[in-house]
Order: structure tokens, then C-alpha cells, then sequence
């Protein structure tokens, strides 16, 4: 009986191990993180605790977005540049699979100027250890095309859209929670 008791303890207690094994790693970057997402674990400082709370995987992609020139009354083409860092990659949109969060970017329009026709780039397509069937993704540099459309009665000068990316990052191990990263795109108005 006393044997038996200690037994079920021992496996009580590599269930628990189990399970919790996991939880404590979950807070962990993964291992090809860019470097400045390490450093966010352990504010040193009353001003490092805003950046304690970034994402461990915040920087994997960013986006930017040049200057788009239209004249009031008019439309032009405009971009926003993805950059993936090495080891990474994002779902394409549409996504392969239903349950994969695909790429998806949204402008706020400003001013009157909108953007619509948004074109994502043609995806890679590849097969990664934790899918059955290869996925359609983007990696490195990838470009995402929409027109502009900016009404007769726009002021001249600058103006800023704000764009939101949504991204899942993933590796070849692995996808991450989703992800938004925020950019604006310039316009100039003639």
C-alpha cells in the first residue's frame, strides 16, 4: 500500500511537471529573435518598463512606406515594403489554410484621400515541418500594392494614412500569435 501511494505521487507530480513545463516557456523569444528582443525581459530602469512589455518577436517584420505623389482630383499607385527578418516568414493572403492567420493591411483614410485595390504580392510556396501541405508565404522583401484616390477638393501638401499590417510570423518550427505592426504612408497633394 505504501509502495503504491508513492508511485501514484511519483505520477502526480511528473503530470503536474508536464504540464506546466510548457507554460514556462512560453514567455521565452525564440531563439533567432532579433537580438533587441531579448533585451526586454528585465527593465533596468523606470523608463525600461515600457519596453519590457514589447513583444518578444516585435521587429521580425516591419513595414514602411514612400512618398505617393497625386494631384487633387486624381489617383496614384502607392506601397507598403514588408521586411521579414532572416528566418521568418509570414502567411501570404489569401492564407492556405482557414485557420492560418493571413497578411492583411488596413489604410484609415485622412482627409478625404482613400485607398482601395489593394494588391498583396504572389506568394512563396513552401513546405514546413509542422504543416501536411505547403504554404503559401512571403519572406525577405515583399510589397504590397493599392491606389490612391485623392478628391478635387484635398488640400495641397503633405498628408499621412495610417496603415496597420496584421501578420502571423512564423518559423520553420513553429507559427507565432499574430501580430500588428503600424506604419503611414506620405502623400503629397499637388
Amino acid at each position: 500500500m505504501k509502495a503504491e501511494r508513492g508511485m501514484i505521487k511519483k505520477t502526480v507530480f511528473l503530470s503536474l511537471l508536464l504540464v506546466a513545463l510548457p507554460a514556462c516557456t512560453s514567455n521565452t523569444p525564440p531563439a533567432n529573435a532579433p537580438a533587441n528582443a531579448a533585451n526586454a525581459s528585465a527593465p533596468a530602469n523606470a523608463n525600461a518598463a515600457t519596453s519590457a512589455s514589447k513583444s518578444p518577436l516585435e521587429g521580425i517584420v516591419r513595414a514602411s512606406a514612400e512618398t505617393v505623389e497625386v494631384r487633387a482630383g486624381q489617383t496614384a499607385e502607392a506601397s507598403v515594403r514588408l521586411a521579414i527578418t532572416s528566418g521568418y516568414h509570414v502567411n501570404a493572403n489569401p492564407a492556405t489554410e482557414r485557420f492560418l492567420i493571413p497578411t492583411s493591411l488596413e489604410v484609415k483614410p485622412e482627409a478625404g484621400i482613400t485607398v482601395d485595390k489593394i494588391v498583396y504580392p504572389e506568394p512563396l510556396t513552401k513546405k514546413f515541418p509542422f504543416a501536411e501541405v505547403p504554404l503559401a508565404v512571403y519572406e525577405g522583401d515583399a510589397r504590397i500594392t493599392m491606389t490612391v484616390h485623392a478628391p478635387r477638393d484635398t488640400a495641397p501638401g503633405q498628408h499621412m494614412l495610417g496603415a496597420r499590417l496584421r501578420v502571423q510570423p512564423c518559423d520553420d518550427e513553429k507559427c507565432y500569435p499574430p501580430t500588428t505592426v503600424e506604419t503611414s504612408i506620405p502623400v503629397t497633394i499637388r
